[in-house]
C-alpha cells in the first residue's frame, strides 16, 4: 500500500512539474500596480509597473466598409456555390432578418446553427476589381497578444493584405499580405512566419498559406500569427517570456510593431477556384466573413492594470499619478519630473516610474555614479538612468548592454547579436572573425572592400585555414549540443 501510495504521489509530482513546465507562471501578467510594505519608515507604497489583462478586443470596436453599399441584400440577390454552379439557392435580402448578412455578424457569437456571417455584394460588375476595406477602430491605442485570426464562410480571398495604423487611420503601414501567388500579386517572394528570425521579425511578408481555393474548403482561416513571433524571443512554448518583455522595454521598433488603434483588411480578388472567371455566372463570387478574433489590451503605457469601457471609449485606469487615455502624462500637480513610461525590467516588477508631486525637491539617494545621470533623484527615490541602465540606483543593464563603469552596449553575444560566419565573441566587445571576414559581426567578406572586388567566388573560402575550420566545427557541434540538451531538460 505504502508502495502504491508512493508512486502515485510521485507521478501527481511529476505531473505537475510538467503542468508548470509547460505553462508560464503569473509574474509575466504585471496586474498589481502598487502593494503595501512595511519599512523602517512604517507602512508605504511599493510601486511597480502594471498591464490590464488580455480580452477579446472586437467587443469594443467600431466596423466600417468601404464602399458603403458593399454588403449584400439591397435589392436582394441569390448567390451559387462556389464548388458547384449549378447549387444557387443562397439568398440575401437585408430586408428579412433571417437573410441579411450585415457586418455586425463578423463579431457576434459563433457556434450558432446556421453559422452567421457578414456577406459582400457578387462581383456582377467583373472585370471591375470587387474590392472592400474592412476597418476596425478602437478609437484606442491597443497592444496585441495572440494571433489575428478571419474566418471566411465563402472560400478564402485569392488576394488580401492586412494593414494597421497608429494615429486612428491618418494613415496605413501593411502588416501582410496574402495571395494564392506573391510573384503575380505582389512581385514579392513567398515567405511563411517559419521563416523570419529575430533579425527579421519586422520585415513584411507575402504568404500563400492562407489563400488556397475551394478544393480546400474546409481550410476557412487566415492568420497573422502573433505568438509565432514572440516565439523567436520568448521560446516556442513562450517560457522565457523575460527575454520577450527585455526586448520589448528596449526596442521600441519591436514595441510599436504589436501596437495599433485601427486594423484593416483589404480584399481584392475573391475566390475563384480557377485560373479563370466564369463569367457566365458571376454569383458564384462573393466574400463571407463569419468571425474576426483580435485579442489584446488596451496600451496604457504599464501605469494601469485596467481598462474602462465608457460611452462607447475604451480608456485606461490611471495609477502613478499619471493621466490620459494611455496614461501618457503626469497629473497636474505631479510633474516634479519628466514622465517617463513604466518598465518591464527588472522582472518580475518591473519599474513603474511613476510621477511625483512638484514641491519635492532632489534628495540624495545613493544613485550609481556610473548608471545615473547624477546621484540625486526626486522625494520617490527613483534615479534617471542613462541609456541602457535600470534598476532603482540605476545600477543594473537592460539586455544588450554590458557593464563596464555604466552600461555600455554590446557589440555580441551569444544570443541575438551573433558573429556571423564563423567569428567568435570576445568579451560582448568585439567579434574575432576568420581571416576571409571583417565587420562588426563579421558579416562581410573581406574582398568586397577591395579593388576589382571577389574575383572567385572560393576565394573567400580557400582563405580559411584548415586548422579554424576544424575548430569552427567543433565549437559548431559542441553549441548545438548543448542546445539540444537545454531544450530537452525538464
Amino acid at each position: 500500500m505504502r508502495v502504491w501510495l508512493a508512486m502515485a504521489l510521485q507521478a501527481m509530482c511529476l505531473g505537475l512539474s510538467v503542468t508548470m513546465q509547460h505553462y508560464p507562471t503569473t509574474w509575466g501578467h504585471y496586474d498589481m500596480c502598487k502593494s503595501q510594505v512595511y519599512t523602517d519608515e512604517g507602512l508605504t507604497w511599493d510601486y511597480m509597473a502594471c498591464q490590464p489583462e488580455a480580452a477579446d478586443m472586437t467587443k469594443f470596436l467600431k466596423v466600417t466598409l468601404d464602399p458603403p453599399n458593399i454588403t449584400c441584400g439591397d435589392p436582394p440577390e441569390t448567390y451559387c456555390a462556389l464548388e458547384n454552379p449549378y447549387m444557387c439557392n443562397n439568398e440575401c435580402d437585408a430586408g428579412t432578418e433571417e437573410l441579411a448578412h450585415p457586418p455586425e455578424l463578423m463579431f457576434d457569437f459563433e457556434g450558432r446553427n446556421p453559422t452567421t456571417f457578414w456577406q459582400s455584394t457578387s462581383w456582377r460588375k467583373y472585370p471591375k476589381p470587387l474590392v472592400v476595406n474592412i476597418t476596425l477602430s478602437w478609437n484606442k491605442t491597443i497592444e496585441l497578444t495572440d494571433d489575428i485570426v478571419i474566418t471566411f464562410e465563402s472560400g478564402r480571398p485569392e488576394q488580401m493584405v492586412l494593414e494597421k495604423s497608429l494615429d486612428y487611420g491618418r494613415t496605413w503601414q501593411p502588416y501582410q499580405f496574402y495571395a494564392t501567388d506573391c510573384l503575380d500579386a505582389f512581385t514579392m517572394e513567398p515567405k511563411t512566419v517559419q521563416d523570419l528570425s529575430q533579425f527579421t521579425l519586422l520585415d513584411i511578408i507575402c504568404t500563400e498559406e492562407y489563400s488556397r481555393g475551394y478544393v480546400w474548403k474546409y481550410d476557412k482561416t487566415v492568420r497573422f500569427e502573433i505568438k509565432d513571433r514572440f516565439a523567436l524571443f520568448a521560446g516556442p512554448r513562450l517560457h522565457n517570456m523575460a527575454s520577450l518583455y527585455g526586448q520589448l522595454d528596449t526596442t521600441k521598433n519591436l514595441r510599436d510593431f504589436f501596437t495599433l488603434t485601427d486594423l484593416r483588411v483589404r480584399l481584392l480578388r475573391p475566390a475563384t477556384g480557377a485560373t479563370m472567371v466564369d463569367d457566365s455566372n458571376l454569383s458564384r463570387y462573393f466574400y463571407a466573413i463569419s468571425d474576426i478574433k483580435v485579442h489584446g489590451r488596451c496600451k496604457c503605457n504599464l501605469h494601469a492594470n485596467s481598462c474602462a469601457f465608457d460611452k462607447e471609449k475604451l480608456s485606461c485606469e490611471c495609477e502613478h499619478n499619471t493621466t490620459g487615455p494611455d496614461c501618457g502624462r503626469c497629473k497636474r500637480n505631479y510633474q516634479g519630473r519628466a514622465w517617463n513610461a513604466g518598465s518591464y525590467l527588472p522582472i518580475p516588477k518591473g519599474t513603474a516610474n511613476i510621477c511625483v508631486p512638484n514641491n519635492i525637491g532632489p534628495v540624495n539617494c545613493n544613485c550609481n555614479p556610473f548608471g545615473s545621470e547624477s546621484d540625486r533623484c526626486n522625494g520617490t527615490g527613483y534615479c534617471k538612468c542613462k541609456a541602457g541602465a535600470t534598476g532603482l540606483k540605476c545600477h543594473e543593464c537592460l539586455p544588450g548592454y554590458l557593464w563596464d563603469h555604466g552600461c555600455k552596449s554590446r557589440v555580441c553575444d551569444n544570443e541575438l547579436l551573433r558573429c556571423q560566419n564563423g567569428g567568435m565573441c570576445v568579451n560582448n566587445v568585439r567579434c574575432q572573425c576568420p581571416a576571409a571576414y571583417t565587420g562588426l559581426l563579421c558579416e562581410k567578406v573581406r574582398c568586397e572592400g577591395e579593388p576589382g572586388g571577389c574575383g572567385d567566388s572560393d576565394t573567400a573560402h580557400a582563405a580559411l585555414p584548415p586548422s579554424l575550420v576544424l575548430l569552427m566545427l567543433s565549437l559548431t557541434g559542441v553549441l548545438l549540443l548543448t542546445q539540444a540538451c537545454w531544450e530537452t531538460t525538464p
